[in-house]
C-alpha cells in the first residue's frame, strides 16, 4: 500500500506538471493545480483499492491517474477565444 501511495503522488505530480506545461494559461495557480493532482491521485488510488481490492497494484495506479486526471481537468477555465455562433438569435 505504501508503494502505491508513492507510486500515486509521483503520477498526480506529473499530471500536474503536464498540466501546467501545456494549460498554464488555461489554469488557476500551479500550487492549486498542483495540490489537485497530488490529492486526486491519492483519493483516486484509495477508492481504487478500496473497490478492487489488494494485490491490482497497476490497476490501482491507473485508477489513481484517471481520477487526478478528471480533477485537473474540473480546473480548467474556457479558452479565451469566443465560439461565434453561426446565427445571431
Amino acid at each position: 500500500m505504501l508503494l502505491e501511495a508513492l507510486g500515486s503522488v509521483l503520477i498526480g505530480l506529473a499530471l500536474s506538471w503536464a498540466a501546467t506545461r501545456h494549460l498554464a494559461e488555461r489554469l488557476p495557480s500551479r500550487r492549486a493545480v498542483f495540490t489537485t493532482g497530488t490529492l486526486g491521485a491519492l483519493f483516486g488510488a484509495y477508492v481504487t483499492h478500496v473497490a478492487i481490492g489488494p494485490g491490482h497494484e497497476t490497476a490501482t495506479l491507473i485508477g489513481s491517474a484517471a481520477i487526478a486526471a478528471v480533477l485537473l481537468s474540473l480546473l480548467l477555465r474556457p479558452s479565451s477565444r469566443r465560439l461565434h455562433r453561426a446565427l445571431p438569435f
